[in-house]
């Protein structure tokens, strides 16, 4: 019997009380704004104390509920730093921690996939889980030929709790949108669930990750540990140390800072055009800092995990987002917006101002339009107020927009690394990369005319 669905009624019980919980702080704040306090410091208690029930529930849950809450963790820095900081910690912790499967499940699991005689295809097995996420967690061990490996154990019955969760959070979306300036939270509980059996199955992450090991053997940059061995529910993959990255956001150098937000750009963008996948799952605890890189062992290099959430892009990243980034900062208003309606961007029912487009674009794209941009909280939060204010024009502009189905989750990931390299107060030069990994970024050279033969 697993313990995530003999555990329904209480996850159940402590997602649904989450609106109670949002309605009685509501009646509270009214309480406070009726004896004379200001509503923008009444705005904001409110706001902590919803964001500090919801990460609290969220961080003692697996399943749905910490797959959202690791979503919404990357856009952290998004939030006023007055807000953010109380529950800071609470959101680095969903992104490596989780409860942990009793070690009876653990090992009930390891024998009915791998055997009765599991235990002898390792010469070390720890029964403590080194790390957990919202479907598995995962124990350090010695495979059989004497390498070290990681074993990803899937929680039984992790998909139903998956689902529960998502669906039991849609419900209320509404309520958790203003957590996050600028943000529709709804539109992301609907493709976590989308993604639902596909994150489950193993043997699509297993190819995913064998695929991304063998294009990056032996790259100077970035490293991706092998598939050792994998069937249902067990995934077993090459060990790899390193410093997390969350770890980097709150303690690292500078250098480290620049370099892992360079080389997080690098892989985001040189990913899709060297394996048609994109690593669709940037939260700090799926990257690590390695030492040895191209200088020796006081450069770095970054190591990249979990591969269970990809997008299939086989031409690498669409043309039109190198194009239309490439005519935004050209300023080519009209060029833009074309892009954009025949893309979809643009629904066929509305008219936009090809100039009110291009104003609202342009703020967006400023670190691609200089050599090197320091990203930061304050610059992603003044993005998100810009956005989400409803009397700004960008807010207006923004809700006649729309976002095609196929670029949902490069949107996604995209915003999430943005989130993730302001989180580092990473200085990186994205043009750089831009022009070596985007395509139709750089427009094709003309042709050379041949030189006309002699008579």
């Amino acid at each position: 019997m697993s313990d995530l669905p003999r555990k329904a009624v209480t996850r159940t019980a402590k997602l649904a009380a989450l609106p109670l919980g949002f309605a009685g702080r509501a009646t509270w704040g009214l309480g406070k704004r009726i004896v004379g306090e200001s509503a923008e410091i009444v705005g904001r208690e409110l706001q902590q104390r919803t964001a500090e029930q919801l990460f609290k529930v969220l961080g003692e849950l697996k399943g749905g509920a910490m797959k959202f809450g690791q979503a919404l963790s990357v856009f952290e820095s998004a939030l006023p730093e007055e807000i953010a900081g109380p529950y800071r910690a609470a959101l680095t912790k969903l992104q490596e921690a989780a409860p942990p499967m009793p070690t009876r499940t653990v090992h009930a699991v390891l024998e009915e996939r791998l055997g009765d005689g599991w235990r002898e295809l390792f010469l070390e097995f720890e029964d403590k889980p080194s790390a957990a996420a919202s479907i598995g967690q995962v124990h350090r061990a010695v495979w059989h030929d004497g390498r070290e490996v990681a074993v990803k154990v899937q929680y039984p019955g992790a998909g139903e709790a998956l689902l529960s969760d998502l669906n039991q959070l849609s419900r209320f979306a509404r309520l958790l949108g203003p957590l996050i300036p600028g943000m529709d939270v709804k539109p992301l509980i609907t493709e976590l669930k989308d993604r639902v059996s596909e994150e489950l199955d193993y043997g699509l992450e297993a190819q995913a990750q064998r695929a991304h090991a063998e294009e990056f053997a032996g790259d100077p940059d970035v490293v991706v540990p092998d598939v050792v061995h994998q069937c249902d529910q067990v995934l077993i993959t090459e060990w790899m140390d390193g410093i997390p990255l969350s770890e980097i956001i709150s303690d690292g150098t500078e250098e480290q800072r620049d370099r892992a937000g360079q080389l997080l750009a690098r892989f985001l963008f040189s990913g899709p055009a060297r394996t048609g996948l994109l690593h669709a799952d940037p939260h700090p605890g799926n990257f690590r800092l390695l030492p040895g890189g191209p200088g020796g062992e006081d450069d770095w290099r970054l190591g990249v995990l979990d591969f269970g959430t990809v997008d299939r892009l086989p031409g690498g990243l669409p043309e039109p987002i190198g194009e239309a980034l490439r005519m935004t900062l050209d300023g080519e208003a009209e060029a833009v917006y074309a892009r954009l309606c025949a893309e979809g961007f643009v629904k066929e029912s509305i008219e936009l101002d090809p100039d009110a487009v291009l104003d609202y674009l342009l703020p967006i794209i400023e670190p691609a339009r200089v050599e090197a941009f320091t990203f930061t909280r304050g610059w992603i939060r003044s993005q998100a107020t810009r956005i989400a204010d409803p009397r700004s024009p960008a807010s207006q502009l923004a809700k006649q927009l729309n976002l095609p189905p196929a670029y949902l989750l490069i949107h996604r990931v995209t915003l999430s690394t943005i989130g993730v390299l302001c989180q580092l107060n990473a200085t990186v030069r994205l043009r750089e990369e831009l022009e070596e990994w985007l395509p139709a970024f750089v427009p094709d050279e003309p042709a050379a005319e041949q030189p006309a033969a002699e008579a």
